[in-house]
């Protein structure tokens, strides 16, 4: 791995590190903070964090303010990039922001040309993982969170792997890409027509098919511009309501799609991992 940069930062340190990654056969970049509890010896679990969108790993750390209760709270916190990135790495043709470089939808493509850069499934659950227990001093205990995009990330990542993640959380996610403009342009690329295949990536088809339960907090903004073509919350707690899937989904009225939006709840979603992280 190779250093990029380092603050400290509440008595902890935020950093930034690129490393070549065998998932997506390219450079890769990941943002890192080690809470005071780390520096000092102590192993710590880790929140992973998804971003949104057009991210890249630097935007939940510069805008969501949640380091100052990850370092109160002793808990790492990790942001990777949001795709595969470099010349070799394809783009939408348009370099639309919705599909392509900043758009990996955290999946795992099987059509070309995205299928040999875009394994960012596997490169989230299994590569980074390993990279981030090998090289810092954190523990397997682990939990998932993100925003829009990345808040689809999160979920499906947890729904599919509830014995990597002891809980999960998301802002504003997509929660059904195969009923929104975003979700079928991008799992049409990426993994072609068969839709049955496109349920592996949609958390309303996951609690459908029985998904194991697991701890879920998710906040939607009720003034959000994307919430009702793109975001979908209603077929979500249609489906966790027909299934009974325990989950906590509230809506925020007057909030938006921001990181605004993030900063205002930020703490009680860490504060939400803790419980479960740190028990």
């Amino acid at each position: 791995m190779q250093l990029i940069s380092s603050q400290a930062l509440f008595a902890g340190k935020y950093q930034r590190y690129q490393h070549t990654s065998a998932a997506t056969q390219c450079d890769m970049v990941f943002s890192i903070y080690l809470p005071p509890a780390a520096l000092a010896g102590k192993s710590v679990p880790v929140l992973y964090w998804l971003s949104g969108l057009t991210c890249t790993d630097e935007n939940f750390m510069q805008k969501a303010g949640a380091q100052r209760i990850a370092a109160e709270l002793g808990i790492a916190l990790v942001a990777p990039d949001t795709s595969p990135r470099g010349e070799q790495v394809p783009d939408d043709a348009d370099a639309a922001y919705d599909m392509g470089l900043g758009a990996g939808f955290y999946l795992n493509a099987t059509q070309p040309p995205w299928n040999q850069h875009y394994q960012i499934e596997r490169y989230i659950v299994e590569e980074l993982p390993a990279c981030i227990e090998s090289n810092f001093p954190v523990t397997s205990q682990a939990s998932i969170s993100g925003h829009s995009m990345g808040g689809h990330g999160a979920l499906t990542l947890a729904l599919k792997n509830p014995k990597k993640f002891k809980s999960v959380s998301a802002f504003s996610p997509i929660v059904s890409p195969m009923n929104c403009p975003w979700g079928v342009k991008a799992l049409s690329q990426y993994l072609g027509d068969d839709q049955t295949v496109w349920q592996r990536y949609d958390s309303c088809a996951l609690i459908e098919q029985g998904a194991e339960q697991l701890p879920m907090l998710i906040d939607q903004g009720s003034a959000d511009d994307f919430l009702e073509a793109q975001l979908k919350t209603e077929l979500l707690l249609d489906t966790l309501n027909r299934k009974n899937y325990k989950a906590t989904v509230r809506m925020q009225p007057d909030y938006d799609h921001s990181y605004y939006f993030i900063a205002t709840f930020i703490e009680e979603h860490l504060r939400f991992h803790a419980g479960y992280l740190l028990d």
